[in-house]
Parts: structure tokens; sequence; C-alpha cells
């Protein structure tokens, strides 16, 4: 579904040069979910927004379905490919309706079945009906996200980038919008792939994860791998151990 060979993402500020992400390679299958995980500054969500070209990738590419892409990204990459991002309170325009914001990708589109799309968005991510004509600010935290979810999902793509999408959430409401994502993978096919800090979210959610540091990959383990603490590196044993509160034999 998604190769990346040998990324290079690059920003320049006040006349200087930061590589936010140098040499980065990495393979999904289609119908996976993989996970990204680092400390803060270390590159993972720029991975993110390089797929989705909004960072300035200045070397190596990045492979969609078998077709490298184009350095400028077409409404047909958004057709395929969507993102949820980590702040619902940011993510959605605090004057426009759920019923505005579901319908503006499928009016980019161009999709006339608008209404029956819109409803049944609403109903796979437990809203319903009832929410279409709220603003943000009449929302809970966990529903502005389920409606991040819905019209991210609303134009059913193949791929989904998920930018920690629970961080900004309480803890009671983090595991109800995990499972609202697993359900979906599942029942849609869909291929994922999560960037986050919390490992017992990337152990719950991905099959595999890349973690990175610095900007560069350090290794990639399978869940069970990470479960077990088998892990190659030094930096990936300290992450590990700085998880506070993380027992990967615990995690279902």
């Amino acid at each position: 579904m998604l190769e990346i060979e040998n990324l290079e993402v690059t920003f320049s500020a006040r006349g200087q040069d930061v590589q936010a992400v140098r040499g980065l390679s990495l393979a999904v299958a289609p119908g996976e979910s993989y996970g990204i995980v680092g400390e803060s500054g270390s590159g993972k969500s720029t991975v993110l927004r390089a797929i989705c070209g909004l960072a300035p990738v200045t070397g190596g590419q990045i492979v969609l379905g078998g077709r490298p892409l184009p350095r400028r990204r077409d409404a047909a990459f958004y057709r395929h490919v969507q993102m949820v991002f980590q702040d619902p309170y940011a993510s959605l325009h605090p004057r426009h309706t759920v019923d505005a914001v579901l319908s503006e990708p499928l009016a980019i589109q161009g999709f006339d079945d608008r209404d029956a799309r819109i409803a049944r968005a609403l109903d796979e991510v437990g809203l319903g009906a009832g929410f279409r004509f709220r603003y943000p600010h009449q929302l809970s935290g966990g529903q502005r996200q389920r409606v991040a979810v819905a019209r991210a999902l609303i134009l059913e793509p193949e791929l989904v980038l998920l930018d920690e999408p629970t961080s900004a959430l309480d803890a009671s409401i983090q595991a109800e919008v995990l499972n609202l994502l697993d359900r979906l993978r599942h029942e849609r096919g869909l291929t994922y792939v999560l960037v986050s800090h919390d490992l017992a979210v990337v152990s719950h959610m991905c099959d595999r994860l890349l973690v990175m540091q610095h900007g560069q990959a350090v290794e990639e383990l399978t869940r069970a791998d990470l479960r077990a603490r088998a892990a190659t590196t030094d930096y990936t044993r300290r992450l590990l151990e700085a998880s506070e509160g993380y027992r990967p034999e615990t995690q279902p």
C-alpha cells in the first residue's frame, strides 16, 4: 500500500536548514496498522505530513499503491488518503456545523449522495443524526474527534494517517476512540499509519512499529516484540523503560 524510500525532509528557518527526517524507509502492507513512535521532535509527525504533501520533501520518494507520488498532491490523492489530526479542538472550524465539516470533502470530490453519506458516517462513529447541525463548541473532546474520524472516512479512503489521535483526550475517552478506529479498520479493510508517543496505544492498535530518533529509523518491531520487550537497541529499551505504567504483557 505504502512505501517510503530514503525520505529526507528539510526545513529552512532564519537562514538555517534543519533536517527533520533523514534517510527513512518503511513499507506498509494493505490492511495493516503500522505505528511510528519516538520522543517529541523525533520526526514522526513530519513523516505523516510528508506523505500528505504538507512538509518539504528534499530527498527520497513516497510510493502509494505502486506509484510514486508527485511533489504536488492533487484532489485524487485525498480521495485515497485522509488524515486525523492530534487536536480535535483545533482541527474543526469553530463556525462550521458538523454538517458543513462533513459536506466540504464531499463537495470537493463531487459526490452527489451527500445526505446519505453524512448520515451513514455519523452512525458509523456512534454519533447519529442528532449531532449533524451542532457546532464544535457544543461537543465534547471525544465527540469532536469522532467527527474528525467521520470526516476522514466519509470519502472511503484506503489509507488513513493518524497523528496522535487520542493524546488530547481524557484517559476515559481514549479507549472509546481507539476501539472505534480499530473496529472501522477491520470493517472497511483500511490501512493505518499511526503516530504516537504512547506505547500502550501502539501495542493495542498496530501490527508493527518503527522507532524513530533524531529523524532517523532506529529499529522496527512487531507487536509481539514490543510486548516481550525484545528491543535490540539501547534507545528503544530506554523508551520502554520511560513509558510510565506501561506493561506490555498486560495489553489486550
